[in-house]
């Protein structure tokens, strides 16, 4: 008699949810706290371990996207064209400055002490927090865009911009004044995230036709010649004789072994060894689309968020919810190669 084993589960469910969909979430860098974006106008604060909603702050449209500060605040991009920094312990929040329309994505970069926002107004901003409540104080800079921004992504001083018309932009956080390199996305479709691989080397970038393309900074020919730079197919399904093809919403790296996983509207989690060009391990089947990715600073959870993204128009959906998993870790460790045995 053979063992019955359950079908894996897609993590522990939390708590107080977002009412409408779920713009980003993000795991902090010092702790299991977790910040969360939505479009309900909303910013909480989980502790993902504990499952307890720690804090919540409401804006006036929706939050399109969020960062961390430290453990007990953050920043937020919000649809009211506003920035905000929000202290969760005090329950106080200010307004670092406003973009001229929607602000699309947010980043904290360390290296820098700055806010760094991209909005649709085709602009990409620098903020100095420490400054007192007020544009003018705390604006360090506007740096104009080709298009408007879709997807921001820093790894140490490189801040890598994905726009509209699949512009790609790479800055050096120490010299704003021009982009270091003007590139193009490899993909033929509309980027819809991207994120720099934690060694620094370069970035992942993600499109609405189910595909991810792998990309590195060093524009030498040796480095271009070797066969890093590739492209590849994923969140796609074969129905009838017809490719059926998904967005692929998130990247998320591992923080520990450089692995990745990638959510698309198709409902899956994948986890892939980008060096050795491999798929290492597919969840089960969340409810709805993958709006958003997180691992936690130690690799040991995954946040994810199962939240209708509207690539379907208006139609009935499962609840917006958010789950936490554990990561095992055969599921993000890359396998070694397997060499022949040399012969006697």
């Amino acid at each position: 008699m053979t063992a019955v084993h359950p079908p894996p589960t897609s993590g522990r469910e939390l708590g107080n949810p977002p009412s409408d969909g779920i713009s980003n979430l993000r795991f902090s860098n010092h702790s299991d706290h977790l910040l969360v974006s939505s479009w309900d106008k909303s910013v909480r604060l989980y502790d993902a371990s504990a499952n307890v909603l720690r804090g919540e702050f409401m804006h006036g449209g929706p939050v399109l996207d969020c960062c961390f500060h430290d453990d007990s605040s953050g920043f937020s991009a919000s649809a009211d064209h506003t920035v905000r920094r929000l202290v969760f312990s005090h329950g106080k929040e200010d307004i670092l400055g406003k973009h001229d329309a929607p602000v699309r994505c947010i980043e904290y970069s360390y290296a820098a002490g700055q806010v760094i926002t991209g909005s649709w107004d085709k602009s990409l901003k620098c903020w100095d927090p420490r400054g007192a409540s007020g544009q003018e104080r705390t604006l360090v800079g506007t740096y104009p865009q080709p298009e408007r921004v879709y997807s921001l992504s820093l790894v140490g001083n490189r801040l890598v911009v994905a726009t509209a018309g699949r512009h790609v932009n790479v800055y050096d956080l120490r010299n704003m004044s021009q982009p270091e390199q003007r590139r193009e996305s490899s993909l033929k479709y509309q980027t819809r995230c991207v994120r720099c691989y934690p060694n620094g080397t370069g970035y992942a970038l993600s499109s609405v036709e189910g595909r991810v393309a792998m990309e590195f900074f060093d524009l030498s020919e040796a480095s271009q010649a070797k066969k890093y730079i590739y492209a590849f197919k994923c969140h796609r399904k074969s129905e009838a004789g017809r490719d059926i093809v998904y967005p692929v919403n998130a990247i998320a790296f591992h923080p520990i072994y450089g692995t990745f996983a990638t959510g698309g509207c198709d409902g899956f989690v994948n986890v892939w060894d980008g060096n050795n060009k491999k798929r290492l391990y597919q969840y089960s089947k969340y409810p709805t689309s993958i709006a958003a990715l997180s691992f936690s600073r130690d690799g040991r959870l995954l946040a994810v968020a199962s939240s209708y993204t509207f690539e379907e128009g208006d139609k009935p959906h499962e609840p917006d919810a958010i789950f936490v998993r554990s990561v095992n870790e055969i599921e993000v460790k890359p396998k070694p190669k397997a060499y022949p045995n040399p012969p006697a």
